[in-house]
């Protein structure tokens, strides 16, 4: 099985926290990493926006991604929420391998 990175931005660590306690009870992600107090500057609706956002990098399987961002996007609190998929070239086998046991 292919595993991936999804990056999501969210609007606070709590909501990150809690987005992440859900897809784990659904064994949807194996595991998230939430980085807080990340800026982000972007364009939205015709002007340039600066916030402060939290920074969520779940790990799951490739064939999960559609259901995580489905349920990612019933979670959030933002209109057009940030959640991508990067994939995992390579990585410790033990690791990839807890990836997929974890999200069986």
């Amino acid at each position: 099985m292919k595993q991936v990175f999804l990056y999501i931005t969210v609007g606070s660590a709590g909501e990150a926290a809690s987005i992440a306690r859900d897809l784990l009870d659904d064994r949807l992600i194996a595991c998230a990493n939430i980085i807080d107090g990340a800026k982000s500057l972007y364009r939205w609706e015709g002007k340039i926006a600066e916030e402060k956002e939290a920074v969520m990098i779940a790990k799951t399987r490739e064939d999960l991604v559609e259901k995580v961002i489905d349920r990612v996007r019933e979670l959030h609190s933002y209109d057009c929420p940030c959640i991508v998929a990067l994939p995992i070239v390579a990585g410790n086998p033990a690791f990839l391998d807890w990836i997929d046991e974890e999200t069986a």
